[in-house]
């Protein structure tokens, strides 16, 4: 079973997440007859999108955690999204970590492309904005030579880069 991980940026606009999601159906669709699975940490933005593809094209979802309170760690308008993909996830891989901060999401990021057979990057070219960014999640996947295929809209720009919804708590890599 081939197992495909995705990367990406979160705060997406409409359209971009609606392109993402036909790309992504584009990518995986061929992998549809002979099963896959895709894996994703389930934050907002390119995973969620990438793990609702997944779900209706029927493969097996699995999440990895990043750590304890990552949940708590969304943005309260994606928890019941976070919380319809845990539920929908054929496996949950928990990382032993006590905190969610930029060093354990990068840890579930590596985690996450150990476990895959190729990557999609949902991803501007631009360099992260903080540590465990997509471009450090894509530097990764090709340093562990696994083959990344890139998503993004021609001529789309990222929203700024906003605070942590929460204070104390650090602005979304990505």
């Amino acid at each position: 079973m081939v197992i495909v991980g995705v990367t990406g940026h979160r705060g997406l606009t409409g359209d971009q997440a609606r392109y993402v999601a036909a790309q992504a159906r584009r990518l995986l669709t061929p992998l549809a007859d002979t099963g896959f699975a895709g894996i994703t940490c389930l934050a907002e933005g390119a995973d969620t999108v990438f793990a609702d593809v997944v779900l209706a094209l029927g493969g097996r979802l699995i999440s990895v955690i990043p750590s304890d309170g990552y949940r708590d760690f969304q943005p309260a308008a994606h928890r019941r999204d976070f919380d319809r993909l845990l539920r929908c996830s054929a496996e949950v891989r928990r990382q032993d970590r006590p905190a969610p901060d930029l060093a354990s999401l990068m840890a579930a990021s590596r985690a996450l492309v150990d476990a895959s057979d190729r990557i999609i990057a949902v991803w501007d070219g631009l360099p992260a904005r903080g540590y465990g960014g997509t471009a450090d999640v894509v530097d990764y996947a090709r340093l562990r030579r696994r083959p990344v295929q890139i998503i993004w809209p021609a001529g789309a720009v990222r929203r700024p880069a906003g605070p942590g919804a929460e204070a104390g708590r650090p602005p979304p890599a990505g």
